[in-house]
């Protein structure tokens, strides 16, 4: 949903405020890239600008122009693998203090080095590239160093799952019926950055983020790449590091949950922490046997490397111990669409007192199937969870969430300042903080209907704070986030 809105809403924007500034500066190539470019077989997307890098991202350094390869290159590894052998047996192990973004030093026992355990690692992460990269017909170059490659529908990751193997990707599910309210989202023809130069993949293929060794290594464990870390998932546990400022139903059976989400790029300040924007389909008893569906927008520096917020799923069975993951880094979401990436940067995204943007997102269960659907916009099907991927979820949700979360890991001592929706408190209002608009859920006929009776939950409301309203343009709707540490947030 991109562009400026219509409708009564938008008398609240400054008249004079001027276009934003989205993402977009001069990206000049040297004769060398040139010829890269003329030289490959695959598709190298030179934008007509170079992205403004957010304040508190990491730059990606784009790939060198051999980047069509899903495969260890074996010279450069056996070189890699020669000289940790070479220093093991000239040099001692040696531990030096590494300090991360946020100033903390990392555990002694992470930077020892000890060429076996090396060896090993890198085996690991080569063998789980082999496994999640899959061959491309088409390789995109996204300008803030990401690459998409273009994969065939049926060599996706899914499919390596023993029970979706020798199948294909279903027909379009029958959609929710919308009784409330005229539908008035309006869908671009481009949505994340590395698509807004007009390159897209093929029909019969989908778009996917590939997966590379410093993406790996960033994580705190390989186990656990990919994954969400470990937690209670009990909304009154404060020990877990997770604060939410949300609102929910509960107490009846829902078949899915339709918002519009404001997309901001709020500071992360610390590597091993994330935020987030969502809704949450669940169903289970918030033990162990908790199943979760998740879409929306993140920035977790620790997942990506960098700043940007990025269009992304989730899925779990177990409450987040051994099942699911994010986006395609595991065989479990089905996608069918070739214009999203799930994983890859959403543009434009708000200004703070200017144009604001954001994404219609919808997850339901089709009537026929049992599927779970995911639809981006204003009818862009994205692609489905299997329904024999779940348990509790299997026939239908106890509660839907909408709202933001964060990880404060307390690193140096005190609070976060990692910042939740635009960084705002939702005092502040249209333009500044935060927002979801036009919440609603599916029931057992397919039918969308406006929600009522939400219950409000802010973890930490000194930190993020969250306040509801509804009008007969947005409908239900809310604010949210928050600075994170300030004077009555220490």
């Amino acid at each position: 949903m991109k562009g400026d809105y219509s409708g009564p809403w938008t008398k609240q924007k400054n008249e004079n405020n001027t276009p934003s500034s989205c993402c977009y500066a001069i990206q000049h190539t040297t004769r060398r890239q040139q010829q890269c470019i003329q030289t490959q077989t695959v598709v190298v997307v030179v934008p007509k600008q170079k992205p403004t890098p957010l304040k508190h991202s990491s730059k990606l350094a784009l790939p060198p122009c051999h980047i069509h390869t899903n495969t260890f290159s074996f010279v450069p590894m056996l070189l890699v693998l020669l000289f940790l052998v070479a220093s093991s047996l000239f040099t001692p192990a040696l531990s030096h203090p590494i300090v991360s973004d946020s100033g903390r030093r990392l555990s002694p026992a992470n930077q020892t080095f000890r060429p076996g355990s090396e060896l090993n690692k890198l085996r690991v992460v080569q063998s789980y590239l082999k496994k999640i990269n899959k061959p491309a017909v088409k390789t995109i170059q996204s300008p803030d160093g990401d690459v998409i490659d273009c994969v065939l529908s049926h060599l996706q990751p899914a499919f390596d799952h023993p029970e979706l193997k020798g199948q294909k990707p279903l027909d379009e599910p029958e959609r929710p019926k919308d009784k409330g309210r005229n539908n008035t989202d309006i869908v671009g023809d481009s949505y994340q950055l590395w698509s807004d130069s007009g390159e897209s993949c093929p029909q019969g293929t989908v778009p996917i983020r590939r997966t590379a060794d410093k993406d790996i290594l960033r994580a705190s464990s390989i186990r656990r790449f990919g994954r969400k870390p470990r937690r209670s998932v009990r909304r009154d546990s404060s020990g877990s590091g997770h604060e939410h400022a949300v609102v929910f139903v509960n107490g009846d059976q829902y078949y899915g949950a339709k918002a519009s989400i404001n997309v901001w790029a709020p500071r992360v300040t610390d590597q091993y922490e994330f935020s987030l924007s969502q809704i949450w389909v669940i169903s289970g008893s918030f033990g162990h046997d908790l199943n979760t569906i998740e879409a929306g927008w993140q920035v977790s520096p620790e997942l990506y490397g960098d700043n940007y917020p990025r269009f992304f799923t989730y899925w779990t069975t177990d409450a987040y111990q051994a099942t699911g993951c994010y986006n395609l880094l595991c065989s479990g979401f089905v996608q069918t669409n070739n214009k999203i990436a799930i994983g890859a940067a959403i543009s434009p995204r708000s200004s703070y007192g200017s144009r604001q943007f954001d994404i219609g997102l919808m997850v339901w269960k089709d009537p026929k199937h049992g599927h779970w659907w995911l639809e981006f916009g204003n009818g862009l099907l994205v692609g489905y969870w299997p329904a024999f991927l779940f348990s509790h979820l299997r026939s239908h949700a106890s509660m839907v969430q909408f709202g933001g979360e964060i990880v404060n890991s307390r690193s140096m001592g005190y609070h976060t300042s990692t910042q939740m929706g635009s960084g705002q408190f939702a005092e502040a209002g249209f333009g500044k903080a935060s927002y979801f608009r036009n919440l609603q859920v599916v029931d057992w006929d397919n039918n969308l209907l406006p929600l009522t009776n939400l219950h409000l939950l802010a973890d930490h409301p000194n930190c993020y704070d969250i306040r509801q309203g509804r009008n007969n343009v947005w409908g239900t709707y809310f604010y949210y986030g928050g600075p994170g540490r300030n004077v009555r947030c220490p």
